[in-house]
């Protein structure tokens, strides 16, 4: 039976060599190439972090906080390199998110 450590590297290894990570890391690079967009999907997943923050603590977002972001994901998704690489960050985002789901499950204490 394999080591757990050796298995966690090998989803690892499956995990960089996906084409989802491949695709953003790709676009990544490119975006970064630009530091007026950097600048610009940082300060938009920043403010995404903040809503999903306060989210979770218990407060709704007024209607000029969801606004503001459907006007700033709007603007950005007009931009053709900004939206392939808000699309790749999804896509890898999920499988992420996928893995953590199972990882959850499976140390669940219920």
């Amino acid at each position: 039976m394999q080591n757990i450590h050796d298995m966690a590297k090998e989803l690892s290894d499956a995990i960089r060599a996906s084409e989802e990570y491949r695709a953003y890391i790709a676009i990544k690079e490119k975006a970064g190439q630009n530091p007026e967009l950097t600048e610009a999907l940082n300060d938009f997943r920043g403010k995404q972090f903040e809503m999903q923050k306060r989210q979770m603590m218990g407060e709704n977002p007024g209607p000029d906080v969801l606004a503001q972001m459907q006007n700033l994901g709007q603007i950005l998704m007009r931009d053709p390199l900004a939206a392939e690489f808000l699309q790749a960050e999804m896509r890898f985002t999920l499988i992420v998110n996928d893995v953590y789901q199972i990882l959850a499950e499976a140390v669940k204490t219920d």
